[in-house]
């Protein structure tokens, strides 16, 4: 047996890698979401405050973190470099670039200015301030070094857990990471409100400083697991042959891979940009107020920190992985039709988001262990960067829509139908990688963790 081998099943070394990657990918969570409770406050006047920003303008700002990566196949390339430079390099690069891109953003919010600038996007016209035109293009470097986090940090995880713990390690990954989502939802309003509009920028630039040091020391402790045993071999070769371009097609042509890629694109189009609305849906809808509206929202990722890895050790030990995501999709698609219901008790506004946060523990718990039964390991770096860069279509277009959805029906009624519609889809989309499942034997059904 190699070092890698006594390495990689030694429990304190695979737990620690798990908290300190996750560390990483839980500071780019709260990035992401740190400026969705501000768009109240981004929409007040200069003169009290804000940036005058309209709900269209606040759509196109949330749509932006992923312009780059569907415009400019950015994602795509991403996994390639993934697949190609390892783990350890591209994840280096995807902390440096949020970081970049937090800085311009944060620029872009503390000397705004009223100048304007107009252009039309799929066929929606927008006149925006530079101040949101600023903000969008480091939200979009942002939304590159987010991506290829996650697809780095999830090949980490098969790395380090393939025949261990790996649904659980990656539901306790994705817990830390909802954590990052929860307190930016639960402290940006109030920080905001006590000092400036730019102070909860510049708390993400320092945590996503420390995520950067916390993965630099993942990078030593990586490289140990490549040189300190007797064999030698590096990441590339690890469990795996080393990748080729032409490997892509291994991806391409598998049915498995692009049912799970569809429902991605639905289910978390249904719950992504829908949290960067909630909060001033519990405002203007259920009356809540704006400095406690964001803990309403932050119910849903606080109840994934627990459920999300509980349904993971179910899924390794116990197995039906296709019947966690058509129950999470279907709890999700409840959830928003729910709230485009005439109700406008906050007690109700409360319970859907506890229902929304299971199906969103559900879903993911089993979603993400599923890829590597259906893809080899050295092209899953590539599949994760097309899972994701496909996914991000509808991350990117469906907040526009939604935004201009809220300027006509301020009611919130139609853009729950909107994300209603979008988990029923994906609802019907778990059902058919059930029925592939049964004809292609992938073993998505079957626990992770061998029996004894």
């Amino acid at each position: 047996m190699n070092i890698r081998q006594r390495l990689n099943d030694s429990p304190v070394a695979r737990w620690t890698v798990l908290i300190i990657v996750a560390m990483a990918m839980m500071m780019g969570y709260f990035v992401n979401d740190v400026m969705s409770p501000l768009e109240s406050l981004l929409e007040m006047p200069v003169s009290k405050g804000g940036l005058g920003w309209t709900p269209g303008d606040y759509g196109f700002f949330s749509g932006a973190g992923s312009f780059f990566n569907v415009f400019l196949l950015m994602l795509f390339f991403s996994g390639l470099i993934l697949d190609k430079m390892g783990i350890r390099f591209t994840g280096t690069l995807a902390c440096s670039l949020m970081v970049i891109g937090t800085v311009i953003k944060l620029l872009a919010v503390t000397h705004p200015t009223v100048a304007h600038l107009h252009f039309s996007v799929f066929s929606i016209t927008y006149n925006l301030p530079i101040s949101v035109v600023r903000a969008s293009l480091g939200f979009a470097i942002f939304g590159v070094g987010y991506e290829m986090t996650g697809i780095t940090v999830s090949k980490a995880m098969v790395r380090w857990f393939t025949g261990h713990e790996l649904a659980l390690a990656m539901g306790i990954q994705l817990a830390m990471a909802r954590l990052g989502t929860a307190a930016a939802l639960s402290v940006s309003a109030p920080i905001a409100r006590h000092f400036t509009l730019s102070t909860p920028l510049l708390v993400s630039l320092a945590f996503l400083l420390i995520g950067l040091l916390a993965f630099l020391v993942f990078c030593v402790m990586d490289r140990r697991l490549d040189y300190s045993g007797v064999s030698g071999k590096s990441e590339h070769s690890d469990y795996s042959d080393e990748f080729r371009l032409s490997d892509i097609g291994v991806t391409l042509k598998n049915p498995g891979f692009w049912l799970i890629t569809l429902f991605c694109v639905l289910f978390y189009s249904a719950v992504s940009p829908f949290l960067k609305f909630s909060t001033k849906l519990m405002v203007m809808k259920y009356g809540v107020d704006v400095d406690i509206a964001g803990f309403f929202s932050s119910i849903a990722p606080f109840g994934t920190i627990l459920m999300t890895p509980l349904f993971g050790l179910v899924y390794d030990r116990f197995g039906k992985g296709v019947n966690l995501i058509i129950i999470g999709a279907l709890m999700l698609a409840c959830v928003h039709f729910c709230f485009s219901l005439p109700l406008h008790s906050s007690t109700v506004a409360i319970a859907l988001m506890v229902l929304l946060s299971i199906g969103y523990s559900l879903a993911p718990a089993a979603l993400w262990p599923c890829v590597p039964k259906i893809i080899p390991l050295k092209c899953l770096g590539t599949a994760y960067s097309m899972i994701f860069f496909i996914q991000n279509f509808g991350r990117a277009i469906i907040p526009m829509f939604v935004g201009k959805a809220n300027e006509t029906d301020p009611s919130y009624t139609t853009s729950m139908i909107i994300f209603g519609f979008t988990a029923l889809g994906a609802v019907l989309v778990a059902v058919a990688i059930l029925i592939v499942d049964r004809r292609k034997n992938y073993g998505l059904q079957l626990p992770n963790m061998p029996k004894a």
